[in-house]
């Protein structure tokens, strides 16, 4: 089998808080944190590239944000080799947002590529909902780090 067309990592989730908030706690690590990845080197702004780690794994990844649009859009470049991460951003009615993220530009054979947008798009699903989950009930799920337990072979 042959790829007619490179593989995008897709997934999106209604988040009932303001669209403004939606976007700082992707932004601001000191929210982030309570979702996603343990640690930041800074907030994400255009221009200036930090580093996110998941120390419960030992990993981390530089971010460069390509474009930032407030309230609407971020695109970014991250892990290794870099793969494009486009956050979209959608005012709701009644004070709710429509998060979508597609990420794509993965390297390597058809395979290859195949897996790292289906592991993709299972670790930006567990990243919505554990943004769901703080940003509308303030609830820390742990969903990042229960992904691998250790013990597990």
């Amino acid at each position: 089998m042959e790829l007619k067309e490179a593989p995008t990592a897709e997934t999106a989730m209604l988040i009932r808080r303001p669209v403004a908030d939606v976007f700082e706690a992707i932004v601001d690590p000191a929210i982030t944190t309570k979702f996603w990845f343990t640690h930041s080197s800074g907030r994400l702004d255009g221009g200036k590239p930090v580093e996110w780690e998941w120390r419960m794994y030992g990993v981390s990844t530089r971010v460069e944000v390509g474009e930032i649009v407030p309230n609407e859009k971020i695109a970014m470049q991250w892990s290794d080799p870099p793969t494009t991460a486009v956050w979209t951003f959608t005012e709701m009615p009644g004070d709710a947002t429509f998060l979508e993220v597609r990420n794509f530009g993965f390297a390597g054979s058809g395979d290859e590529q195949v897996k790292q947008a289906i592991d993709s798009t299972g670790g930006f699903a567990l990243v919505l909902a554990g943004a769901k989950a703080w940003l509308e009930q303030g609830l820390t799920l742990g969903l990042i780090g229960d992904r691998h337990p250790k013990g597990l072979k």
